[in-house]
């Protein structure tokens, strides 16, 4: 009997490839294309799940690996799950740990069982296959879990991903039968391939005869490595041939470019750390381009980080405090930057999904691209001293 699938897709509006919709969850709905913040360990770095649903956040992540490691699923559970441990009612989507595992390098071995690994927090041996990194999503409680795939790195050769692809086709198998919540979490199947086209229908085709069992796509191992003309490439290749009716999700990509590409080829969720770490480090994102907040020639500049963004940190602290802020290593600053961050890629997927129901999504996109690869060649974003104003 084919159950009915806890997370649903509707399509609203498309403009070419590009498409504006809504993902129906047991905790609440999302309005796509969507930028999902991540919350590695039960937190958005720096951010209380109320800013996050202030600045318009409908989704966030939760990592399997790290929340196994620390503070324990099992724990999780014993909270009522992962929406009650960290106090947020909208949905969760968890990755399946796999990248994690798979970046540990030299610390990890891969078997037809899954993964042998060591403990980057103290060296202590675990072992991660398909049913426990299935168990371990189900006892987090997640809207959305993601299948235990291999991730191969982004220059992969032919001769490595073919069989790599072929386990992870097994795998998900795996992961279906381990599946305990079927009826109460969506289970997203991850397609690899490399910068293979052919190897990238490969994967879907052997994913789509299990296609009752999903409730969406998600493209991995892009954005690791391989040069962006690939990605690209790839992106506009595979994602088409994904099912209409259900989610499109590509992994890991932060950079608004690359945001705005992805939803021209045809996704629809995407996720980074990238606005919350780089934040943290005093970069910021504008209209116009990065903007390295920590540098000498702002400390005397009173205007906002982006003149045309209207987020709470916008509309009420300078360039010039803000500096201040990370070079006297206050905690505010790394805050107030992760705040903007956050919201200038929330706002950048709204304004794609109204572009797209108005008809003028490749219009928005060619304006942003021209004005945000003006960086630093442009009056706005130069420094200005206030005695110059």
């Amino acid at each position: 009997m084919t159950i009915k699938l806890p997370v649903t897709y509707e399509l609203v509006k498309k403009q070419g490839k590009a498409r504006a919709g809504k993902i129906t969850t047991p905790h609440g709905e999302i309005e796509t294309p969507v930028f999902m913040p991540v919350g590695t360990q039960a937190t958005v770095k720096t951010m209380t799940p109320e800013e996050l649903e202030t600045i318009g956040a409908e989704i966030i992540l939760g990592n399997t690996y790290h929340l196994y490691l620390r503070p324990s699923d099992e724990l999780i559970a014993k909270f009522g799950g992962l929406h009650k441990f960290m106090n947020w009612n909208k949905p969760i989507l968890t990755d399946s740990g796999g990248f994690q595992v798979f970046s540990l390098g030299a610390l990890r071995k891969i078997t037809e069982e899954g993964v042998k690994f060591s403990s980057h927090i103290d060296g202590s041996k675990h072992f991660l296959s398909p049913e426990k990194s299935i168990d371990i999503q189900n006892n987090l409680g997640s809207d959305i879990v993601m299948l235990f795939d291999e991730c191969p790195p982004g220059l992969s050769t032919r001769e490595y991903i073919i069989p790599s692809i072929e386990r992870t086709t097994r795998w998900a198998k795996r992961c279906i039968e381990a599946h305990k919540r079927p009826d109460e979490q969506g289970l997203f199947a991850i397609v690899q391939g490399g910068v293979y086209e052919d190897l990238r229908d490969k994967s879907l085709n052997e994913l789509m005869e299990m296609d009752e069992s999903f409730s969406g796509y998600a493209i991995g191992g892009l954005a690791v490595g391989e040069p962006r003309e690939d990605m690209y490439r790839i992106l506009h290749h595979i994602v088409e041939r994904c099912p209409e009716d259900k989610p499109r999700y590509l992994m890991g990509v932060g950079e608004p470019l690359d945001m705005l590409e992805a939803i021209e080829a045809g996704i629809d969720m995407m996720d980074c750390v990238q606005p919350s770490r780089i934040g943290r480090h005093g970069t910021v994102f504008t209209k116009y381009g990065r903007l390295v907040i920590k540098n000498a020639s702002y400390a005397e500049d009173d205007r906002p980080l982006d003149e045309d963004c209207d987020c709470y940190v916008c509309r009420n602290y300078t360039r010039g405090y803000i500096r201040h802020l990370f070079k006297a290593e206050e905690i505010l600053g790394q805050r107030l930057a992760t705040y903007h961050n956050l919201y200038f890629l929330l706002k950048l997927m709204k304004n794609a999904r109204k572009a797209i129901l108005a008809d003028n999504f490749e219009e928005y996109k060619d304006n942003f691209v021209k004005n945000y690869t003006m960086g630093k060649e442009s009056e706005w974003i130069k420094p200005k001293k206030i005695s110059e104003k």
